[in-house]
């Protein structure tokens, strides 16, 4: 029986493209490739952005350095081209990181650059909702397990 596609934050699957060049080995991936295909992406990565890079957090719908650059459309392209990833994978769920600009998922930095978590969502986990994905965050496995 064929597996079914399951988008993943690359950075969960230990792929070092989180904007300090660091990952953050998500300890169930084993369990999550064992019942899905797990397709990588990191969209920030994917709109040109470098690594390392500056840490970007969401300002009232813009993402923005801490140095004050406008990120935003590097981050709309890269949720793009991430999104068509997911569907040319014939994916309709997704596993994101935690907090991100681009993959937060219920709560995101608040854009003072002081580690304070508001409500809300990143630039691909809002995409990837509004065309229909079942979003599940790194802290959040809702039935991706069960």
């Amino acid at each position: 029986m064929e597996k079914p596609p399951l988008v993943v934050s690359a950075c969960l699957l230990g792929r070092q493209c989180r904007y300090d060049g660091s990952s953050v080995p998500f300890p169930q991936a084993a369990m999550l490739e064992e019942r899905y295909t797990l397709i990588p992406v990191c969209p920030e990565v994917l709109g040109g952005l470098q690594i390392p890079r500056s840490p970007s957090e969401l300002v009232e719908g813009r993402v923005m350095s801490r140095e004050g650059d406008d990120c935003t459309e590097a981050f709309l392209r890269g949720a793009q081209r991430a999104l068509e990833i997911a569907e040319e994978s014939g994916c309709k769920r997704a596993l994101l990181m935690d907090r991100s600009p681009s993959c937060g998922y219920g709560v995101v930095y608040d854009g003072s650059f002081r580690g304070i978590l508001i409500p809300g969502k990143g630039i691909f986990a809002s995409l990837l909702e509004s065309k229909g994905f079942i979003i599940n965050s790194s802290s959040h496995l809702g039935d991706l397990l069960g």
